[in-house]
């Protein structure tokens, strides 16, 4: 039997009105280029992870592709941010660059865990699935206000992590679509920015983890542990045991019983943790206006990044240098490397219109040249269509001409016959014999 072929190629349903939502939103393209290790290969990946679905999951580089390959063809797509990993004698480096003017953030990698490593530590692990099909909203934390005291440069630093993520709105998204969050934290002890990646989980509220498991279910059947499919009260006397007895204490044959205060703050905390849902959420029993318990559970990856440098502009056309961690200058060196660049950016913007200029005086001459061409072909036809008409009508004439001279050259040779008669009846002399000769008309 032959294999179906798959011939739906649109969405529909909510697949459609995310696409919709996201013809706005920033895309990005995640490489790494020069020698790196598995590590930061696989770090790679993980931060295509977090940035799906607005980002080239599924892109492959090659050994012979440099920077300047995508820098120039990233625009054309489409693409508004390039995030590019290299390793340098020190450590990983990340640069992030706003195409396709700039400017461009350079980082140090100081320390990161992969997706990986978190899940191995992690209490209960999660499937990867239906989370990575939404963005992610982007959370702040740590900055500074704005203020004459405020560096001039973490504004420009919280934009540019602003700027990976599409915007928000509040009117117009979709409660369900709210699935994982992006936390960019700023560390002013360290001069560091954290970056951690959660998941929302939604529990519900005031209930203990027993009457939970009761309520949700029993944990997904494993390869590793089968019976782990239900739920198992077989060495429990009583539901009781099982839903009052306290945290740590032995199985069956215990007295006590855990009080419904304990239960109530083992289950979600306080009121703070508790939200009344706005719209229906995902999960089973997440109706709109039911009180339940959000979690944040982290899956990676996280990085600890130092910024180095931001430049105008973008590698290979670098403009002036709006912050350096470790290179300072005066007012003075800062206006000169301020003139300096404008300078340059003068003179390449003149030779760009040179250049311009040449090719489109180098098209005229093309079109001109071939307009002439064409004209000398067309005389030139002309010419011999004069030509060969004139020489049809010529021709016609010399035929009338050619008869007549014909007959007259008979006529003359037939009186030099008879002279020669005469002349033979005294000196009788061998003659060759006459040859007919046509005279043709010459032009």
């Amino acid at each position: 039997m032959a294999r179906r072929r798959k011939n739906r190629t649109h969405l529909k349903g909510a697949g459609a009105a995310a696409q919709h939502a996201n013809d706005g939103a920033p895309k990005s393209f995640i490489i790494k280029h020069g020698q790196v290790g598995s590590s930061v290969t696989q770090l790679v990946r993980d931060l295509r992870k977090v940035m799906e679905p607005n980002t080239a999951s599924r892109l492959k580089e090659r050994n012979r592709n440099k920077l300047k390959d995508y820098l120039t063809m990233a625009p054309t797509l489409g693409v508004t941010h390039l995030l590019a990993l290299t390793v340098t004698d020190v450590a990983p480096s990340l640069r992030i660059i706003r195409l396709p003017a700039g400017p461009t953030l350079s980082f140090r990698v100081e320390r990161y865990s992969l997706m990986k490593d978190i899940l191995k530590t992690s209490r209960s692990s999660r499937s990867m699935g239906m989370e990575y099909l939404t963005a992610p909203l982007v959370v702040l934390a740590s900055f500074p206000p704005p203020s004459p005291e405020t560096p001039p440069h973490l504004p420009l630093l919280m934009k540019s992590f602003q700027s990976l993520f599409p915007p928000l709105s509040p009117n117009s998204m979709s409660l369900s679509n709210c699935r994982r969050i992006v936390l960019i934290a700023y560390n002013p002890n360290r001069g560091t920015v954290d970056f951690r990646h959660y998941v929302i989980t939604v529990k519900p509220y005031g209930v203990s983890k027993r009457v939970r498991r009761v309520l949700e279910g029993a944990p997904k059947k494993t390869s590793a542990n089968p019976s782990s499919g239900f739920l198992d009260l077989g060495n429990e006397k009583d539901v009781a045991d099982f839903l009052l007895r306290k945290r740590g204490e032995a199985g069956p044959g215990s007295d006590g019983y855990e009080s419904a205060a304990s239960s109530a703050s083992s289950a979600a905390g306080d009121d703070g943790d508790a939200v009344s849902l706005a719209d229906d959420y995902v999960g089973r029993n997440n109706k709109k206006g039911q009180k339940k318990a959000v979690r944040l559970s982290e899956v990676g990856p996280r990085m600890e990044l130092r910024l180095i440098k931001i430049s105008e502009g973008v590698p290979g056309k670098e403009g002036a240098v709006l912050y350096h961690e470790f290179v300072k200058k005066s007012k003075a060196e800062a206006a000169a490397l301020k003139a300096s660049h404008v300078a340059k950016e003068r003179l390449r913007k003149q030779r760009r219109e040179e250049q311009e200029s040449n090719v489109q005086r180098k098209k005229a001459e093309k079109e001109q040249g071939s307009r002439k061409n064409k004209e000398d072909s067309d005389e030139e036809v002309s010419d011999a269509e004069a030509d060969e008409s004139g020489q049809e009508a010529h021709d016609e004439w010399d035929e009338d001409e050619e008869i007549s001279e014909v007959g007259g050259s008979d006529d003359e040779h037939s009186e030099e016959l008879g002279s020669d008669e005469e002349e033979s009846e005294d000196e009788p002399e061998e003659r060759r014999p006459t040859k007919k000769v046509r005279i043709r008309g010459k032009r």
